[in-house]
């Protein structure tokens, strides 16, 4: 969660669709787009447990990562908002934020913008904006197995957050009292990318080993916001879904209606003109 909390501005209900997501299963969205609704085994005191996850082939779709500190765009906004205002069809937290509710805890840039130029000890950095046509469209560097100064010159967008699986497959939090949603940007197998929403509250490490027990192909997993402030918004066609955060069983893990933040960085995806071969 952000170091310090933000006025509840605006609000929105968690489905804003006429058509909501399949009780559990894959609903396809559009081509290289997919919205998952998974039930895990393990269900928390109060809400449902529901796991939304956002499965997105870069070949159809670009990542991009905008900030409020850019002039570009000024201010935080919902990430219903910055989809609206700044046409992308999804967008989910890009990372937690400082006291001046602007900068990034760690590295955060762009080729025309930098957010954050310090890398920190966080070993889980999302790169995309391919320079090198030799790597992926998009990895998360595990700076525990690979060195980023070698990899950095592939990319030229950079989101540096906590790592949740290892390189080695495992899960790196520790046990923890505290639960709250989550919002977590991972990697599968395919190289697809997943934007990962979970309402209802966990400890982290629970968390990560529901997600690693769902058939997730998982690769890569890195935690982006928790609390009231994690969000996921997907708009695809005729089809409308805010995800909102909650803080714990105690503040609605259910799916009762709620307020989305302003958050002040996103990761978004856009429609590519025409698929990448």
């Amino acid at each position: 969660m952000s170091a310090l909390a933000v006025a509840l501005v605006g609000s929105s209900i968690v489905y804003s669709s006429p058509q909501s997501p399949p009780a559990t299963g894959w609903q396809r969205l559009e081509p290289g787009l997919e919205l998952g609704v998974l039930f895990p085994s393990q269900v928390p005191e109060g809400g449902n447990a529901l796991v939304r996850v956002l499965r997105i082939d870069p070949r159809w779709f670009e990542l991009r990562l905008l900030n409020a500190s850019n002039p570009a765009y000024n201010r935080p906004l919902s990430a219903k908002m910055w989809c609206t205002q700044h046409g992308l069809v999804a967008a989910i937290n890009a990372s937690m934020y400082q006291t001046d509710h602007l900068t990034s805890v760690s590295l955060m840039r762009t080729k025309t913008h930098t957010n954050n130029a310090r890398l920190t000890r966080d070993k889980a950095i999302l790169a995309f904006d391919r320079q090198n046509l030799g790597v992926p469209l998009v990895k998360i560097i595990d700076r525990e197995c690979e060195d980023f100064e070698a990899w950095k010159n592939n990319y030229s967008s950079f989101v540096q957050s906590i790592r949740m699986i290892s390189c080695k497959g495992k899960n790196v939090w520790n046990q923890q009292q505290k639960k709250w949603s989550t919002a977590a940007i991972g990697t599968d197998e395919e190289g697809k990318v997943l934007f990962i929403h979970v309402r209802s509250p966990f400890s982290t490490h629970d968390l990560i080993n529901i997600l690693m027990g769902l058939p997730l192909k998982l690769s890569r997993l890195m935690y982006v916001e928790g609390g009231t402030e994690a969000q996921l918004y997907v708009r695809s066609g005729t089809q409308d879904y805010d995800f909102i955060g909650s803080y714990d069983s105690g503040f609605g893990g259910d799916e009762r209606e709620s307020y989305a933040m302003p958050i002040p960085n996103v990761v978004g995806i856009a429609r590519r003109d025409k698929p990448l071969e």
